[in-house]
């Protein structure tokens, strides 16, 4: 029988170099069916022209303006489906991966057709033994997901493939069907949780998230990275807020919404004493504006 086929479709916004670095480690694969796709989101820096030049083995699909994580990725997605695509792998551009990681990563999904989306085992790139995630949980508080064992040594504590609410959107695999049954990323999502939101929907509909253990990719962010500052706290309470209110149970919102109310002073008190009170602001904000906006339906598939 042959290899499913996959499409790694990878987002890249202002990311010349990053792109650049992290598509010999795809284009190095050891598994036979793998075409590498590049999304170059509304880019000014010459993305799409250097990798053309550099990587003609390499598909892209250049944008006018910056669509975000979610139109890249349902561009990308749009593509891969009308190909006939098994399997879709949405990527960050800031990764360098094993040389098995897709053949892992096939391996768990084709293990169980329930399986419809599998994630590696992720690492800081800096800091190579680092985790930074092996999928996580979802719920109804401040922030919608948990990544598991974030920052943690790798000692083999999460040598197992297992059953997770959430893969991580920097590097996702899933299963056609799953993409037919319940469509695209929401750009209702401008920021924060897209990914979230997509495998809850799948989750709705029955099918599994698993974490590839044997699978592996180093993740270029920075242990300090993102902190608590205005213009991700906004996006993050507006994402939570959103998704809060198209998931939770009225109890589940009830309880969410106390838990932010209690949240917001203690936050403004901290920050207060280290001149970060935009940054609390910036998510009440965002918060009002997540529980305001208008909740239209996800892109469906059959919507073409």
């Amino acid at each position: 029988m042959s290899a499913p086929r996959v499409a790694a479709i990878v987002l890249s916004y202002e990311g010349r170099q990053l792109t650049l670095a992290a598509l010999p480690s795809l284009l190095g694969q050891n598994y036979p069916a793998c075409d590498v796709l590049v999304v170059d989101n509304g880019s000014t820096d010459g993305t799409a022209e250097a990798i053309t030049a550099a990587f003609p083995a390499v598909t892209t699909l250049r944008t006018e303006v910056n669509l975000g994580p979610s139109g890249g990725a349902t561009l990308g997605m749009r593509w891969a489906m009308a190909r006939g695509y098994d399997y879709l792998l949405i990527l960050n551009n800031d990764i360098e991966v094993a040389p098995d990681m897709v053949a892992e990563l096939v391996k768990v999904a084709e293990s169980d057709p329930s399986i419809g989306i599998v994630g590696p085992k992720c690492y800081y790139f800096g800091e190579r033994d680092k985790l930074w995630s092996v999928g996580g949980w979802m719920g109804f508080r401040e922030a919608v997901t948990k990544d598991r064992a974030r920052s943690e040594r790798d000692r083999g504590q999460w040598d197992r493939d297992e059953e997770v609410d959430f893969i991580n959107g920097c590097a996702m695999l899933v299963r056609r069907e799953v993409v037919a049954a319940i469509g695209y990323w929401d750009p209702l999502y401008e920021l924060c949780f897209e990914d979230a939101d997509f495998c809850w929907r799948a989750l709705e509909r029955g099918y599994r998230c698993y974490f590839a253990h044997r699978a592996k990719l180093w993740h270029k962010v920075s242990v300090t990275t993102g902190g608590y500052k205005p213009g991700k706290n906004f996006h993050s309470a507006r994402s939570t807020a959103i998704f809060i209110r198209r998931y939770a149970r009225p109890w589940q919102k009830a309880l969410a919404v106390a838990i932010i109310l209690l949240a917001m002073p203690l936050a403004f008190g901290r920050e207060l004493t280290r001149g970060n009170q935009r940054a609390v602001t910036a998510k009440l904000r965002g918060y009002r504006a997540g529980f305001s906006v208008e909740l239209p339906k996800p892109p469906r598939y059959d919507e073409e």
